[in-house]
């Protein structure tokens, strides 16, 4: 399998020339080259925005949902057919402002699936205003005196659910994005890669030479299965600290639903009993 056979060819892609969102599709697509994935068996779910936008850059099933709303569809879609890889991602916006609840009590289900999240710290598509990633100070043309409130923290977020796999990625340290894609597509289990990006149009702050200045890979001695450990280091603002923050094994969301008790076929193998169907309608009724 080529890098070409994950990319859709003769598309108009949408994005600004320098936009970090072209090398988390380049990321992307290398790593499902190099695991060797089907595109048929790979499903991407996204919301709205422009990182929402990447799945149509990519040759394989996708869905576009509404704004904030591509982790449901996407549990939905790993419940219906376990069998399928899927990978839900948006921007920072998306994912931890319109999608906020949903990404909460996606973490506390556990759904076997990957959460990529483009994060430049802004609205890129909306004609950058401040994103809940934003940060203290940041002057937008809706925050024209500069942003006051706190950053949501997704990381500490996340672990303070126990969600079973928290990583933080930079787009511009390629080898250590791409292990992290890959160790968080193989993990069993709810992964959160929180994957750092720019947006040279509306946020002139925190560009390609300030995430290289302002962020370092964990420590050599971290150990991805302290939880208190991982925490303390996801609370840290300087550096901001890249690799795999915390990693555990525990039962998934679908494993555990009632239609998976007797009977393992995915749902869209089985037949519907249309005598028990009408006999419910008409209970109902």
């Amino acid at each position: 399998m080529s890098v070409h056979s994950w990319n859709r060819r003769g598309c108009d892609i949408a994005w600004c020339p320098g936009c970090g969102n072209y090398g988390i599709l380049k990321l992307v697509g290398e790593t499902l080259t190099e695991m060797q994935l089907d595109p048929q068996q790979t499903v991407l779910v996204s919301g709205i925005g422009q990182a929402a936008k990447l799945p149509q850059y990519l040759n394989a099933h996708y869905f576009n949902g509404l704004h904030g709303r591509a982790l449901p569809p996407a549990t939905a879609i790993k419940a219906s057919n376990p069998g399928l890889i899927v990978i839900a991602e948006s921007g920072d916006g998306d994912m931890y402002g319109e999608g906020g609840n949903h990404f909460l009590h996606c973490i506390r289900r556990n759904p076997d699936l990957t959460n990529i999240v483009h994060n430049n710290m802004v609205y890129g598509l909306t004609k950058g205003q401040a994103s809940p990633t934003s940060q203290r100070g940041f002057v937008t043309p809706l925050q024209v005196g500069g942003v006051i409130l706190e950053p949501f923290n997704p990381l500490a977020v996340a672990l303070a659910l126990d969600a079973s796999f928290v990583a933080r990625a930079y787009v511009g340290n390629p080898d250590q994005t791409r292990a992290i894609l890959r160790a968080a597509i193989e993990h069993r289990g709810y992964a959160l890669v929180d994957l750092l990006q720019p947006c040279v149009t509306f946020n002139k702050r925190n560009t390609y030479q300030w995430f290289a200045a302002h962020t370092a890979p964990l420590p050599d001695d971290h150990d991805p299965t302290d939880r208190v450990q991982a925490f303390a280091r996801a609370c840290e603002e300087e550096p901001l600290s890249l690799g795999i923050f915390y990693r555990q094994e525990k039962p998934v969301f679908e494993a555990q639903l009632a239609a998976y008790a007797d009977d393992a076929r995915p749902l869209y193998e089985r037949r519907v009993d249309l005598d028990k169907l009408a006999e419910t309608m008409r209970a109902m009724g």
